[in-house]
């Protein structure tokens, strides 16, 4: 006889675990080899807040030297420590430098590369080395957010404001190369007189740190409402004025610190006007074309100066650059916090072509893709017609 089976004992089909699992990225960290870039993108505690989200990460050895921090110290993080070769075959890398054609035709095809753009550091052969492996280059410079904002300029020109605060109080206290004196005075001698060229986020953190130390405090800028939210902000501390040229030519002669910003309406100190500052006046220029503005004065960056070269005593002035370099870790950590939440929004999107497609703010920031140039000025400056985006996009 043969019996029926009972329904209640059918075997059912099992779920696979491996199905409902989303495939993360391998993310890169190379060492960079351009002395004057000591900015590295992750701290160990970032690095690790993204392993817990499931990112392999890979890090050259030694790439995190210029921060301090050990390559064991990544490894207890879930780091992967691994050669040039290894880390640079990953689906996204981070170097905040530009990377040589060499590195980039050991990329991935069709990876991601996280970078700082800016006209000064433009190489056209890294350029077409990425247009030939079909890399998405995306400038975390340029990136924007719901808000408009720029999350990664932002918090690198506020390090570099309070960096180049801080270098110019110690280079006025040191009593060898230079005048020993305080940025703030004390009871009965005068403060220093600090002289800010625009009213960004980099010139609000100088005016901040100046003016915190008890520094006499003037800033210029032609752009009278973001002059004016600048002192909305920083309080009456700060004398702000329009760049009237007599009025900046005086301001010039008393000055001890100068810091220069990016402005709309950029001035040029010519040998005149330089020849009437005042003598050790300390020159800082963070603006995005840095040394453009002082044109006869030789640049110092301060990530590879050393004591000699950074004495304002001396008959020769020189024009400081690269602040945020000489704070490499705060720097790092500042980054990593940003490049954290930027991550975990790649994620949310399950993927870069789906994060480009609903963030508006990064398909700005993006250079090349896959084998072409989106960026006008990119693409004027390696000779190449620019396509838009969001053809591409369109149809993928």
């Amino acid at each position: 006889m043969i019996h029926s089976l009972d329904p209640n004992m059918a075997t059912l089909e099992q779920p696979s675990a491996l199905a409902s699992r989303r495939r993360l990225f391998s993310l890169g960290l190379p060492k960079c080899n351009d002395l004057s870039e000591r900015r590295f993108p992750l701290t160990p505690e970032g690095a690790r807040m993204l392993v817990e989200q499931g990112f392999t990460v890979r890090m050259e050895s030694g790439a995190a030297d210029t921060i301090h921090y050990t390559d064991n110290q990544y490894a207890a993080a879930g780091v992967r420590i691994t050669s040039r070769g290894e880390v640079l075959g990953s689906d996204i890398v981070i170097h905040l430098a530009d990377l040589h054609p060499m590195d980039v035709r050991q990329m991935r095809r069709g990876a991601l590369l996280l970078t700082l753009l800016t006209p000064m550091r433009v190489n056209r052969d890294t350029v077409v080395a990425l247009l030939d492996r079909h890399i998405i280059s995306v400038a975390v410079n340029l990136i924007r957010d719901e808000r408009g904002n720029l999350p990664f300029a932002d918090i690198l020109d506020e390090v570099d404001g309070r960096a180049a605060m801080a270098r110019a109080s110690s280079f006025l206290a040191d009593s060898v190369h230079g005048k020993g004196i305080l940025l703030g005075g004390v009871a009965g001698v005068g403060p220093c007189e600090v002289m800010i060229i625009g009213s960004g986020i980099a010139a609000c953190a100088a005016a901040r740190s100046a003016t915190g130390a008890g520094a006499l405090v003037r800033m210029f800028d032609n752009d009278v409402y973001r002059l004016r939210e600048a002192t909305r902000l920083l309080g009456p501390s700060v004398v702000a004025s329009a760049m009237h040229p007599r009025v900046m030519a005086n301001a010039l002669r008393t000055a001890d610190v100068l810091i220069y910003t990016s402005v709309s309406q950029s001035p040029v100190f010519d040998c005149e006007s330089i020849s009437d500052m005042k003598r050790g006046l300390i020159i800082f220029d963070l603006s995005e074309d840095p040394g453009v503005a002082f044109p006869s004065l030789p640049t110092v960056d301060l990530a590879l100066a050393s004591p000699l070269d950074i004495s304002p005593t001396e008959p020769s002035r020189a024009c400081y650059v690269n602040a945020g370099s000489a704070v490499a870790r705060t720097a790092a950590m500042a980054l990593s916090n940003t490049f954290s939440t930027m991550f975990s929004q790649l994620v949310d999107c399950d993927g870069v072509t789906n994060a480009l497609n609903l963030h508006s703010g990064l398909q700005a920031a993006t250079f090349t893709f896959l084998g072409k140039v989106v960026n006008r000025k990119v693409a004027e400056m390696v000779g190449r017609r620019a396509v838009d985006i969001r053809i591409f996009l369109t149809l993928s």
